[in-house]
């Protein structure tokens, strides 16, 4: 039987997943989970890069987001969830990846310059927060991944991740395996500012554990086609950002085309096409929000599905970390 090529993938906990989220990478995890062997790591070590003030939070933190991968579809019994900062190795990979690594190259990373922009760190960005491309490669590359899903925003650290291996490989011995990103179908949500990809720092979010009262404030604030001033003007449904969201989250498939029909004739105005997104939405998330509502009920049972996904996860670390040592020949008392 054909061994199964192995994905990981991960997030950072900083509170509860929203719809950027899925469409970025969790819907591809359940997706992918019966035909690769899935790792998704929770990057608690990561998450101070913007935490470290806050550690306090991450214990909470880590079950929420371990809840949502649940909730959307990840099945524990098949995909194993486990925590970075309970797997020393990766520490040590990300060491020896940084002696090589220039800083210039990752100053120069799209993703990290975005980020540094929109956080407004310009003039305060700490060691770790630019060595973020470093520390996920090592989180990666120990796991010997073939397949990393993502966001389009973070396929600029899967390139650093596969120069990095590339280098290390040409370097030593070839011991790592450069990894390959997938993108989702939708690779970049756009928030509810129709401005920024969704993100909790900049507020413009709906989380997937959302109810129908949060999703009907947030849908009614949400920007649309600026053309489009009149309930009879003609929209432009592809540039708005309330239709790209029809387009991803609305089950009714004959809705959707007709949406963009009457929107283009002018016959739909925003306030009716928002609740009709509200009810999509909500049919969309309500399965995902009662099955995370039972998880809410059982923190142990989270808290077991974490520390067995570590010890199978860190027994991977430990023999890729050997033939790493063993590649760069600071072994010294083996053999």
């Amino acid at each position: 039987m054909k061994k199964k090529e192995r994905i990981l993938t991960g997030d950072r906990p900083t509170g509860k997943l929203h719809l950027g989220h899925y469409v970025g990478s969790i819907a591809n995890r359940v997706e992918l989970q019966e035909t690769y062997e899935e790792y998704i790591l929770i990057a608690d070590v990561q998450a101070l890069t913007t935490n470290f003030d806050h550690p306090e939070r991450l214990a909470q933190d880590i079950r929420e987001v371990t809840m949502d991968n649940i909730a959307c579809g990840v099945d524990p019994e098949i995909s194993t969830i486990f925590l970075q900062s309970m797997i020393p190795e990766i520490t040590e990979l990300t060491i020896y990846f940084s002696m090589f690594t220039s800083i210039a190259s990752l100053q120069r990373n799209p993703t990290i310059k975005q980020e540094i922009k929109a956080l407004g760190l310009s003039d305060n960005v700490m060691y770790g927060f630019l060595g973020y491309p470093v520390s996920q490669a090592a989180d990666i590359t120990i796991f010997k991944a073939n397949l990393v899903p993502v966001g389009e925003d973070q396929l600029p650290i899967i390139e650093q991740t596969r120069e990095i291996v590339r280098k290390f490989n040409r370097m030593y011995q070839e011991v790592l395996i450069e990894p390959k990103a997938q993108v989702g179908v939708v690779g970049r949500l756009v928030g509810t500012d129709g401005l920024n990809k969704m993100s909790k720092s900049l507020g413009n979010v709906i989380y997937l554990s959302d109810g129908p009262d949060e999703i009907s404030c947030r849908v009614s604030g949400m920007f649309t086609d600026p053309t489009k001033i009149r309930l009879n003007d003609k929209g432009h449904p592809d540039k708005c950002p309330v239709y790209i969201y029809h387009r991803g989250f609305n089950k009714n498939e004959a809705e959707v085309p007709q949406i963009k029909k009457d929107c283009l004739a002018g016959r739909l105005g925003c306030v009716e096409c928002k609740k009709r997104l509200s009810g999509g939405l909500n049919e969309f998330l309500g399965p995902i929000r009662e099955k995370r509502k039972k998880l809410e009920a059982h923190p142990k049972k989270i808290d077991d599905i974490l520390i067995e996904g570590t010890k199978k996860a860190r027994g991977i670390a430990v023999d890729t970390i050997k033939s790493v040592r063993a590649a760069m020949k600071i072994n010294y008392f083996s053999g």
